[in-house]
């Protein structure tokens, strides 16, 4: 099944649960907190603005990013989860230098 987003829609994957701490102690399936980060797979074609034109998106499909604890809707395709979330409730990319 293929995703396409609306508007300024993004589509997220997010990255698996830590199962250990820092300190090496594993972390049951009930105490892993939920990932703020994930891998964009589909992005929508921008925001319509009122002078008819697209605003382009700050993201682009393969980038790393984190995003709010409660943000945007969570889905369910094919047995994976996945994460739509509007382009402003991303807080930042992850960037590797």
């Amino acid at each position: 099944m293929k995703i396409r987003t609306l508007d300024d829609r993004v589509v997220v994957q997010p990255l698996d649960a830590e199962e250990t701490t820092a300190g090496g102690i594993v972390l049951p399936g009930s105490a892993q907190e939920k990932p703020q980060r994930g891998t964009v797979l589909a992005v929508g074609p921008g925001k319509l603005l009122d002078s008819g034109a697209r605003a382009d998106l700050s993201v682009v499909i393969g980038d790393e990013v984190i995003y709010g604890k409660y943000g945007g809707s969570d889905i369910e395709i094919d047995g994976e989860e996945y994460k739509i979330l509007r382009e402003s409730e991303i807080l930042a990319k992850v960037v590797n230098d």
